[in-house]
């Protein structure tokens, strides 16, 4: 559905994108991360046309992003992280303009400005002035021009910004539900967004793809070990005098203590897959009792925040990130938008002279 080939970005003497190359499948459901200055906003606005690359190519559903722009536009619904709305139109005037925009038969249009409005639940909200509605209400306003048309592939940047709780839910149920009928992009800085939601994980790093795979394949890439969480029965000492003999234990930590009863997380070493066998066969001969014991795989920010550790010590460049008690949200800058604002803005005087 969209292949990317040796793509390359540059903003002066800033690299932002190196010779990227993937493919999205049709029907799927990709999540675009990576650490601050990545490449993420450009690949999205090169793969929409919004900016032009430096060399390489892209190629939506058949047609050459360069040759036959117009083509492979059509194919495409895309939400930019600042829906593009005009807040001096209700909502039903946006979608209608927008519907004109994507040639829309006549005869099809209200049914389908119904059908987006229905599916991001701002059939209510028709009549209102944009610039009256919530930025939540924004947001769904936005979703709902990316989908008009009902275009082979959704890209979607961040498309849960200013939503509350609830509303995330059914956003992210809706995106969901576009899986088989769509193939969606979706870029996000909440993890386990895009954990919940997306079936293959695409990450870019120093403008370069340094992870392409299922989201499941990308949660065994951890280098910290297996860790286990285990409830031992015996005394604290003879049962950390055992774990500190045995080889394949990297580390351990006791979480609790209550009367006879342990609780330890226990990280294996790195070259051992499944220490759990002979973890248990290590605990029997000392004669302590396993009441206990469960496997927990890496979550999709320990491998994320990995692969950041890897790229500040081999760039030296500093990310910044913020943690929240729930989830860890990775901060934007502005970085890629101005540049590629400043190249628009370019285009257009060249347009005009």
């Amino acid at each position: 559905m969209i292949k990317v080939e040796n793509l390359t970005k540059r903003y002066g003497d800033h690299v932002a994108l190196d010779g990227v190359t993937f493919t999205v499948k049709e029907g799927h459901i990709y999540g675009l991360l990576g650490p601050n200055g990545a490449g993420k906003s450009t690949t999205m606005n090169l793969i929409t046309g919004y900016i032009v690359p430096t060399a390489g190519s892209v190629t939506v559903d058949g047609f050459n992003m360069g040759k036959d722009p117009m083509k492979a536009k059509k194919s495409i619904g895309y939400l930019p992280e600042i829906p593009p709305l005009y807040p001096d139109m209700t909502v039903k005037e946006y979608l209608s303009f927008v519907a004109d925009l994507k040639k829309v038969p006549k005869s099809e249009k209200q049914l389908e400005l119904d059908r987006v409005m229905g599916l991001t639940h701002i059939t209510d909200m028709q009549k209102r002035l944009i610039k009256h509605l919530s930025k939540g209400y924004k947001q769904r306003v936005g979703i709902a021009q990316a989908l008009l048309g009902s275009p082979k592939v959704i890209i979607l940047d961040e498309p849960t910004v200013g939503l509350d709780p609830e509303q995330i839910i059914e956003i992210r149920d809706l995106i969901k539900s576009l899986k088989g009928r769509h193939t969606v992009i979706l870029s996000s800085h909440i993890l386990s967004e895009i954990s919940a939601v997306c079936e293959e994980v695409l990450m870019i790093a120093k403008g370069k793809v340094v992870a392409m795979d299922t989201t499941e394949n990308i949660l065994k890439m951890s280098k910290t070990g297996q860790k286990l969480n285990v409830i031992l029965k015996g005394a604290a000492d003879k049962i950390e005098e055992t774990l500190k003999g045995l080889a394949f234990v990297k580390d351990f930590e006791k979480l609790s203590e209550d009367g006879e009863k342990c609780t330890y997380e226990i990280t294996a070493t790195e070259e051992k897959e499944d220490i759990r066998e002979e973890l248990s066969f290590a605990l029997s001969d000392a004669r302590i009792l396993i009441i206990e014991m469960k496997s927990s795989l890496a979550s999709l920010e320990d491998i994320y925040l990995e692969i950041i550790q890897d790229t500040k010590a081999s760039s030296g460049v500093s990310f910044v990130e913020s943690e929240t008690k729930e989830e860890t949200i990775v901060t934007e800058t502005d970085e890629e938008s101005e540049a590629a604002e400043s190249e628009s803005e370019n285009e257009d005087n060249k347009e005009e002279a």
